[in-house]
Order: C-alpha cells, then sequence, then structure tokens
C-alpha cells in the first residue's frame, strides 16, 4: 500500500514539476518583449534560485571538495549554456518551437555514444533519432526554406547541445562509491551558473525599471516582478524540487515519460497565454520529436556482452526541461 501511495504521489509531483517547468518561457517572454535583455532574464532567474537555495548548498557543502569539476561542468552547461540559449531563442521564434527543437538533446546523446565513445547503439534509439529529426522538419517547415528565425532555431539547438553536456556529466555524478546528491548539485550549479552569467550577462546594465512596471502577456497587463517570482520561485525552485521527490518515487523510466508532457504544456500554454499557434504539420511533427525523443533515451542497454547500449546508458532520463542529476532532470 505505501508503495502505491509512494507511486501516486510521485506521479503528481512529476506533473507538477513539468507544469512548472513549461511555464518557464511563457512567464520570460513578457518580460523580454517589455525590454529585458534575454540574459538578464536568465541572470534574474538562476540568481533568484540560487539564493532561495542557499542553505541547500550550505547542508552539501562538502561537495565543493568532492566533484568540483561536476559542480561547475553543471553550472556552465546544464545552467547558464541551456538558460541563456533558451531564453534567447524564445526571443526570436514561438515558445513551444524552441522547447521542441531542445527536445533532440536525448538523440544527440547518440552521437555522443557512437562517434565519441565509439560504441554500438540499438536500433531502437537510433530509430528515435530519426523520428525525432523528421518530426523537428514540420516543426520549423523545411519544405517552406524554415518558416522561423534561423538565429533562433540555432540559439534553440544550442540549448540541445547543452543539455547533451547534462547527460554526460549526469553519467559521472551517478558514478562511485558514493553519488553526488542531486539536490546539492542543483543549488551549487546554480551558484556556479549565476556566477558565469555575472560576467556575460553584466547584471548592472540591466534596466530595472522593466521590472517595477507591468508586462503584456497577450494583451493582458500583469506586474512584472509576479511574472519574475513565478520563474524563480514557481519555474525554478519548485519544479527542481519536486522533480527531485518525484524521480525518487517513481522509476527514472516513468518519470521521463511524464517530462515529455512538459514540451506539450509549453505548446499549449504559449497557445493560450501568448497567442502562439502551431499548425497541423507543426503539432503532428511536435508529436513524432517527443516520441522520438522517448524512444531514445528510455531504450535500454543489452545484457549480452558487447550489445548495442542505448542512447542514454548510464545516465538517468530526463524529468523536466529545464532536469536533475543521477536519477533526476536535465535543465530545459
Amino acid at each position: 500500500m505505501r508503495q502505491t501511495d509512494n507511486r501516486i504521489s510521485g506521479l503528481g509531483l512529476a506533473l507538477v514539476s513539468a507544469l512548472a517547468f513549461g511555464g518557464s518561457g511563457v512567464a520570460a517572454k513578457p518580460l523580454i518583449e517589455a525590454g529585458l535583455d534575454p540574459l538578464h532574464v536568465v541572470w534574474l532567474r538562476v540568481t533568484g534560485a540560487a539564493l532561495v537555495l542557499l542553505p541547500v548548498a550550505w547542508r552539501h557543502r562538502n561537495l565543493l571538495t568532492r566533484r568540483p569539476a561536476l559542480l561547475a561542468g553543471f553550472g556552465l552547461l546544464a545552467v547558464a549554456g541551456v538558460q541563456a540559449c533558451y531564453f534567447a531563442a524564445i526571443s526570436r521564434i514561438p515558445v513551444g518551437v524552441a522547447l521542441l527543437v531542445e527536445y533532440l538533446a536525448p538523440a544527440l546523446v547518440l552521437g555522443w555514444v557512437r562517434f565519441v565513445q565509439r560504441r554500438p547503439v540499438s536500433r531502437a534509439a537510433a530509430l528515435g533519432v530519426l523520428l525525432a529529426a523528421g518530426g523537428l522538419a514540420c516543426v520549423v517547415q523545411v519544405w517552406s526554406g524554415l518558416s522561423f528565425d534561423a538565429i533562433g532555431l540555432l540559439l534553440a539547438l544550442g540549448a540541445a547541445c547543452c543539455q547533451v553536456g547534462y547527460f554526460v556529466l549526469a553519467d559521472h555524478g551517478s558514478d562511485g562509491d558514493e553519488p553526488a546528491d542531486p539536490v546539492g548539485v542543483i543549488a551549487y550549479g546554480l551558484l556556479f551558473g549565476a556566477l558565469l552569467l555575472t560576467a556575460v550577462a553584466r547584471p548592472w546594465n540591466v534596466d530595472w525599471p522593466v521590472l517595477a512596471g507591468s508586462a503584456s502577456m497577450n494583451g493582458t497587463r500583469l506586474p512584472a516582478l509576479a511574472l519574475l517570482g513565478w520563474i524563480v520561485l514557481v519555474a525554478t525552485v519548485a519544479a527542481y524540487l519536486t522533480g527531485v521527490v518525484s524521480v525518487r518515487r517513481l522509476s527514472p523510466q516513468v518519470a521521463g515519460v511524464v517530462a515529455c508532457l512538459e514540451a506539450v504544456i509549453a505548446t499549449v500554454l504559449a497557445w493560450v497565454l501568448l497567442g502562439e499557434h502551431l499548425a497541423a504539420p507543426q503539432i503532428a511533427g511536435g508529436l513524432v520529436v517527443l516520441l522520438g525523443a522517448f524512444i531514445a533515451q528510455s531504450s535500454t542497454p543489452k545484457a549480452a556482452s558487447g550489445a548495442p547500449v542505448a542512447a542514454t546508458e548510464g545516465v538517468r532520463p530526463a524529468a523536466g526541461p529545464e532536469r536533475e542529476l543521477s536519477g533526476g532532470n536535465h535543465w530545459a
């Protein structure tokens, strides 16, 4: 009975995490359109969340000496890199499209396994890559010469590549006799990411008066500080913490399935709240991208020695885009 209760609560928390993560772009885009630089929005998000999680970082301070390279890499790629590229992308292309491009990450991990580690991959994982690539072609409408800003698409692809770095780091973070605690890695990843973004974003140039005013969400004026509060407290802190707990109560595979809802939630929210409509072929292509990403990340290695490995062997599947380490999420 207790195991059933844990599964039910885990599914509920996973859904909350996906909903929270999926709403980050919808809340950030009005701030960007109101005049804030995308990098400044990223800096505010990461720095705010890092400050909230300072007590967590202090509790896991031994990670600074045990896994400094892991923390720095997580801050650079999974925090600063993913978020900077994603927020810059949504300033040029629809939120749903940017997140769907980012969901190529599980498929791109195959490239790392096959060409960097020089290991064979399973047919199911390869099929996932082909499905994801074909679905993406429908999303961006390649038959019309790309219907979206090319730079925006490249930025979204950059976010996907940074997520590949997350998957590789997750492999290293979960090994050894004492795996790195995912909550501690998240807290320090945010701190490292905030420091890196401070040097790049130059927050002393933030247009602070924008935060004192309001931003338009498809014609509806909302307090800019309320949108920022949602991004920091809900779409980052609450999303990560609920994601961590959900993965510990579910299997990584089940959490990975629920994670795919994030892109659906983000697309629906952008449709309803921002008026960003997608055509029928793009919706169909988005579903194929998610299917391909799911197949690529959930294919498991065969038991026989020398058998093909899956795209994410040694790496726990995503449980949310924006996501935790070693049994948790990568961040979209």
